[in-house]
């Protein structure tokens, strides 16, 4: 079938659906194992809840983008903590939502899915803007992370351990 790019795609773009809906598991099952993960060890509870005590004063100062000091590599920050509760109990839960509001099956079983968005269509605008913002999200974190010094943060991503001033000298 023709598709207006001067190339014929097999299955009609029907590859791409498939591999949309594989890479939706992969999100839903690692975001579950995350969510248990955080949640027997208390990592949500001890890393990312706001704790009183200047939380707003903190806020503020990382809104004006202040650079953080070497004793802030080791913790989240009052923006990125809040960010980081949106991210993983608003908007991942909400794009799982709205991915399953499109499906006719699960709506089928479960028809308040689509109703409380007002319809399919709303879902999917609401799972297309949410994609947009989490994509931004996403860009932002790594442009972030390369201007705070990738080899270290990348470290103490994937080690828990950030270099020590001694290691950059």
């Amino acid at each position: 079938m023709p598709t207006g790019y001067g190339f014929v795609l097999p299955d009609q773009n029907g590859w791409s659906r498939h591999l949309h809906f594989q890479a939706a598991w992969g999100v839903v099952l690692t975001g579950l194992l995350y969510f248990v993960y955080g949640l027997t060890t208390g990592h949500f509870a001890r890393r990312l809840v706001p704790r009183g005590g200047g939380f707003g004063r903190d806020l503020a100062d990382h809104l004006r983008f202040r650079r953080p000091g070497p004793e802030e590599a080791r913790s989240y920050n009052p923006l990125q903590r809040v960010t980081y509760l949106l991210v993983i109990f608003v908007l991942f839960p909400l794009i799982i939502w709205t991915g399953l509001a499109m499906s006719p099956a699960f709506v089928s079983a479960v028809p308040a899915a689509v109703t409380v968005f007002g319809g399919q269509q709303s879902a999917r605008t609401i799972h297309f803007f949410l994609t947009i913002v989490l994509f931004g999200f996403l860009l932002i974190h790594v442009a972030m992370v390369w201007l705070a010094g990738f080899r270290n943060r990348m470290r103490a991503m994937i080690t828990g351990r950030a270099a020590s001033h001694q290691e950059h000298a």
